[in-house]
């Protein structure tokens, strides 16, 4: 953990019911100040998106972000965190 208490960590997310992006996305938009980076990968032939967020905050900010986006009806989220 840094000197600041943040962490740097990866929530990797799956969109399985696209009526829930504007949910999503509303969430993520949210914590924007602590995201360093998204990226989406559509999986057309699986009907998924594939969404991966870097993130850099506190342990309690990320597990919130993490929760709120697993409550999410169709929306599956894990979260990863780096030892730096």
């Amino acid at each position: 953990m840094q000197e600041d208490g943040t962490r740097i960590a990866l929530i990797g997310i799956i969109v399985e019911n696209y009526d829930k992006v504007d949910v999503l996305n509303t969430t993520l938009h949210d914590y924007a100040q602590y995201i360093i980076g998204r990226m989406g990968i559509p999986y057309r032939e699986r009907n998924v998106n594939i969404i991966s967020i870097a993130i850099d905050a506190r342990q309690d900010i990320i597990n919130a972000l993490s929760g709120k986006l697993g409550r999410i009806e169709g929306i599956t989220a894990k979260t990863i965190y780096s030892n730096v």
